[in-house]
């Protein structure tokens, strides 16, 4: 039998701009249609304030929030990505399925309190301690299935193809053994995988080769063709030693190399990009590839800045992500994209057109641009997609006294976190009075696993 609801919004951002006294009738999660007209409903469960559309978290390593803070410390010799990369390897030697689920479960809180109603998991930790592989070989892509359905988030799960240590097959290090498949078990992983999410409303199974420096180029359309009609997700030109190397090894550059190995299209999203050609920009907007831009992530680890006014300008298409967790929330990652841009070419409002709100233009080209990352009817309030909802407290500081774009703008540039009041996913609240209805338990297994990890 299907559940049927109706939820009130008092305003909300629908594609065609803000609106007064929004009503939908939402089944089985999914919305069924949308009334404008302005009356509420005797039996609506009402959503006062502003509602928006839920964030779509294109990229995360949920299982890197167990880490956060614990490479802040400066080595002996200079700092990288490639020395942060090696506390990481030493973070995860440490975990198993209950320690992965456990902290996953605690980052999925955290997104959904901070704005972000989907993910997207890139999902690399396949293996035992020593490398081997467990009984089933999805096991920990199990657990983050099973924190996902904790948590309430909508999840693509993206297991990750890892076979080389870096450009030209070269073999990979110690610490990435838990990482690593050949075709045969990959395919293995996929079909666990499946079965892993397979409880889950509204989950997707992707495909991801982890980079190009981690498959063979062979891998990149053989990966693409398993399954046709899913996300396929690539880290790609995150550093400029990443450059360097596939120049040097392959004489190209990683974009210009991916695009001449492959046909990529609007499956594809590029994660991070950030070292880009005007040539390799402009013809990766061209494909309708999504560049997943993680702004906290690559801020915290020194990647750099991605050229993301000239891109939007060539038609290209965005969306964000929390990448490492280091901190988690929808409204940072929007803000620091902006603000990067603002940084680099020292003017303002770099992602609005003349007139237009920078917060407004943000928050939709993320959730277009998530969407099609997560391969979901999600990023929108409209018929046919499913009713993820977020809904700022409307007497905040940073909003109160506001309404459409001056109440967003305000939510994103002018509060130290989006502030939530409300999130409702596939039709069902998971975020009431800015706190997830499950924190309490869920952080208190996580802090149980890190005590005894650091221990």
């Amino acid at each position: 039998m299907a559940v049927r609801q109706e939820l009130y919004l008092e305003e909300a951002l629908l594609p065609e701009g803000f609106a007064q006294g929004v009503t939908l009738h939402v089944e089985d999660g999914v919305i069924a249609s949308v009334s404008r007209d302005g009356a509420a409903p005797a039996a609506a469960t009402r959503l006062p304030g502003l509602t928006l559309p839920g964030l779509p978290n294109l990229h995360s390593h949920t299982f890197q929030r167990g880490m956060a803070g614990l490479s802040e410390r400066r080595g002996a010799s200079e700092d990288s990505f490639w020395t942060w990369r090696e506390v990481m390897y030493r973070f995860l030697d440490r975990l198993n399925p209950d320690d992965v689920q456990a902290i996953a479960a605690q980052a999925m809180v955290e997104m959904l309190e901070g704005g972000f109603t989907a993910l997207a998991e890139f999902h690399y930790l396949h293996h035992d301690k020593d490398g081997g592989e467990y009984a089933d070989i999805a096991a920990m892509g199990g657990a983050i299935a099973a924190a996902a359905g904790e948590a309430g988030i909508g999840l693509t799960l993206l297991p990750v193809l890892y076979r080389y240590g870096n450009f030209g097959k070269a073999p990979a290090a110690p610490g990435q053994r838990r990482f690593l498949n050949d075709r045969d078990a990959y395919q293995r992983l996929l079909e666990s995988s499946e079965k892993a999410v397979a409880s889950l409303p509204d989950a997707r199974v992707g495909v991801a080769p982890h980079s190009l420096r981690a498959v063979a180029l062979d891998d990149l359309p053989w990966i693409a063709a398993l399954r046709p009609e899913t996300p396929v997700h690539i880290h790609v030109a995150e550093q400029m030693r990443e450059v360097e190397d596939s120049i040097a090894i392959t004489g190209h550059r990683p974009v210009e190399l991916l695009l001449e190995s492959v046909a990529v299209d609007g499956r594809w999203c590029l994660i991070h990009a950030t070292h880009l050609s005007d040539a390799e920009r402009d013809a990766m907007a061209r494909s309708g590839a999504v560049a997943g831009l993680c702004p906290i992530t690559e801020a915290n680890l020194g990647d750099g800045i991605f050229d993301g006014v000239r891109y939007r300008a060539a038609g290209g298409r965005i969306g964000v992500g929390s990448d490492s967790n280091i901190e988690i929330g929808a409204g940072g990652e929007l803000r620091l994209l902006e603000y990067s841009q603002r940084l680099r070419d020292r003017r303002r409002a770099l992602w609005a057109e003349p007139g237009t709100s920078a917060g407004v233009r943000l928050w939709q080209d993320a959730c277009a641009g998530g969407a099609q990352a997560c391969g979901r009817a999600i990023g929108v309030i409209a018929p046919g997609a499913r009713a993820d909802l977020v809904t700022l407290a409307a007497d905040h500081p940073a909003v109160v006294g506001k309404s459409g774009d001056f109440a967003l703008d305000s939510a994103v540039f002018a509060a130290s976190a989006l502030p939530v009041e409300t999130v409702i996913v596939g039709g069902k609240t998971v975020v009431s009075g800015g706190r997830h209805i499950d924190r309490a338990r869920i952080a208190a297994r996580y802090g149980a696993v890190i005590r005894n990890l650091l221990a």
